[in-house]
């Protein structure tokens, strides 16, 4: 089986690393110094579940030099989907499947619009990690897992012979009942939090303890579930008040990566999270007045940061 990592932060350096190590045929696409520290020295995991370092098959920026993949594992940003599946697009085999597990609420259908359907799994991953240095990635807290899906959720052979690859690597997995529910339930919690985040430049701790804050992001989070429940995505204030609860056991000074990006002068997932809303808000005649403004407010900073 030939499994392509397309993108190796903290998603997809954790996640390949721990397939890599069971011994699949792994290739990543990678880029500058961190490909070629990982030529070099192979890539080094540092996690709370045990380090260890993987060299894979095939290490490279060319995607024209990578097997034909049976599995395609997608660890770039969401505002990065369609221009990889792009790239992909011509070394797909008729059954190959491509796993988005990035934050976002419509990843699958934006690789719809490129892909054939039938490439195209449902999914999202809950893990902390990040790229350290060169080479080098970070797992510091929590356990990781991915949850994903057929597009009708089916329990079709692929996705379970996916579930025992995952069992195999020792990654903890979930074939939900509902994988959209599942999408939209971590985009509730990650767009409440990330441009917040990124506004206030201080961690999740101090902006849940302080109430107006913590208003803000319940305005946030039930403005996301009235667009979801016009879309036909059942969120309810239940999933909300459990948002609430995942934000409360955050340690103290975590962030969001996208509010790390909007601070550092990147590229962020402004648009994928908060713009998303407000546009869809806008189509389905949706009132989002928090999210426009938190996104309006944060937009001529993301124009810049796209131009660098």
């Amino acid at each position: 089986m030939q499994i392509l990592i397309y993108g190796i932060g903290g998603i997809g350096g954790y996640f390949g690393g721990r397939i890599a190590k069971v011994g699949y045929n792994v290739s990543m696409i990678a880029r500058g110094t961190h490909l070629e520290a990982i030529k070099k020295h192979g890539l080094q995991v540092q996690s709370i579940n045990g380090d260890f370092t993987v060299h894979p098959g095939l290490v490279t920026s060319n995607i024209e030099e990578v097997p034909q993949p049976d599995l395609v594992i997608l660890g770039v940003k969401s505002w990065q989907i369609e221009e990889v599946a792009k790239k992909l697009k011509p070394i797909l085999k008729k059954d190959s499947i491509v796993l988005p597990l990035q934050n976002g609420a419509d990843n699958a259908e934006k690789l719809q619009k490129i892909l054939p359907s039938q490439n195209v799994l449902a999914g999202l991953c809950r893990i902390v990690s990040f790229v350290e240095a060169p080479g080098k990635i970070k797992h510091p807290s929590f356990n990781p897992s991915i949850t994903f899906g057929e597009l009708d959720n089916s329990r079709s052979k692929r996705v379970l012979d996916l579930k025992a690859l995952f069992n195999k690597a020792e990654i903890e997995n979930i074939i939900p009942d509902n994988i959209h529910m599942e999408i939209w339930k971590k985009f509730l919690f990650i767009s409440m939090i990330s441009a917040l985040g990124g506004l206030t430049r201080v961690s999740l701790d101090i902006i849940r303890n302080r109430e107006y804050l913590r208003g803000l992001m319940e305005k946030t989070g039930l403005e996301i579930i009235a667009v979801a429940d016009a879309k036909g995505i059942n969120l309810s204030t239940e999933h909300l008040k459990m948002a609430f609860e995942a934000l409360d056991k955050q340690p103290a000074g975590t962030t969001a990566s996208t509010q790390r990006d909007i601070m550092a002068g990147k590229p962020s997932e402004l648009e994928n999270f908060n713009g998303y809303i407000v546009r869809q808000g806008k189509s389905l005649n949706v009132p989002t007045p928090i999210n426009t403004f938190i996104y309006e407010c944060l937009l001529p900073m993301e124009i810049e940061a796209r131009k660098a």
